[in-house]
């Protein structure tokens, strides 16, 4: 992958010099020769360094330092001041608005091209890293996760919570080769993320052959039951239709709503998880449900009838909880 840099400089025998330094490791150069015109070239491209000179017409580059990281879109972008200011307090200053590095002019090339290949790869692996916990961790706990140590733990008083497994997958187990079988599982539960995605709801983990996913946390979701409600319903079609290429397949669906405790738990392999009795109650109706169905209590039914139609099933005894009214969910009305 190419890497473009940004270069903020007003003199040209220094735009040329260094330009040609950079072309010639086969980096792709964007030029600005003010700092308010290297602002409005970060709108139209997004590089991935930015060098930047400090005495230069209008804004200085500690203001334009400035003002790139009060941006959310720029600033994650690692920016190296490469100027003839050198006292002590300069460099210092250099660091205090958000330089990675401070090189001084005249500058030795093999010095210049040494700093910024590390920069850019410290950059890429912790934008790697990044996607990486972004695929464990929910954006804004991760963020949060960045910033503060200790526990996470929120109550969050208003949560859908759905929970699917796999009917018969025991003995499908035992009949596909190991291969087949995660075949199958990795196009349903991609299929399944998808569908969170799309709704504005959050996958909390997968155990074996069981999905779990929550709406309404770790942010607001102004209509997250009716949103797993549809949920549920499109992950029956994505199970048939993989179902078609292994013998058949069906899913038993259980949803629930109300308040949970939200975290993050462990050290090493961490995760993003949810518990209470809202969750419990969604696992057991899941397990006391049918083939094909998404089987709702009666919170769900009434937060939802008039939206969608529902089969009454009568009342049934759930583990830890009694007697519940419970329903089959049909289609949106």
């Amino acid at each position: 992958m190419i890497s473009r840099i940004l270069l903020v400089e007003d003199e040209p025998g220094n735009i040329q010099a260094v330009s040609a330094i950079l072309k010639e490791q086969g980096y792709q150069i964007s030029v600005a020769t003010s700092g308010l015109q290297a602002l409005e070239v970060l709108k139209r491209v997004r590089p991935d360094l930015i060098l930047l000179d400090v005495m230069m017409p209008g804004i200085d580059g500690f203001e334009t330092c400035l003002r790139i990281k009060a941006s959310t879109d720029w600033r994650e972008i690692p920016i190296i001041f490469l100027t003839a200011k050198t006292e002590t307090a300069d460099i210092v200053r250099g660091f205090e608005v958000g330089a990675v590095d401070y090189v001084a002019k005249p500058f030795n090339a093999h010095e210049l091209l040494a700093r910024v290949y590390t920069h850019l790869a410290l950059d890429q692996l912790h934008r790697e890293n990044r996607r990486l916990l972004l695929n464990v961790l929910p954006a804004p706990i991760a963020e949060r996760l960045r910033k503060q140590e200790g526990i996470i733990a929120e109550r969050f008083e208003d949560v859908s919570v759905l929970f699917t497994d796999i009917v018969g997958f025991t003995p499908l187990s035992a009949r596909l080769e190991p291969r087949q079988l995660l075949e199958l599982l990795n196009r349903v539960f991609s299929g399944f993320d998808e569908l969170a995605d799309q709704h504005g709801l959050e996958k909390i983990k997968t155990i074996g052959d069981a999905y779990m996913v929550a709406g309404g946390l770790p942010e607001p979701h102004p209509d997250h039951v009716a949103a797993m409600a549809t949920l549920g319903l499109e992950m029956h079609k994505i199970v048939a239709e993989v179902g078609q290429e292994f013998g058949g397949l069906s899913l038993r669906v259980g949803l629930h709503v109300g308040s949970v405790i939200a975290g993050v738990i462990g050290i090493r392999k961490f995760i993003y998880d949810v518990w209470g009795d809202t969750v419990n109650t969604a696992s057991r109706l899941e397990s006391h449900g049918a083939p094909g169905r998404v089987h709702v209590s009666d919170i769900v039914y009434q937060r939802l009838q008039g939206r969608f139609t529902f089969e009454a099933r009568g009342s049934i005894e759930l583990k830890g909880r009694g007697p519940m009214d419970t329903y089959f969910l049909g289609e949106k009305i």
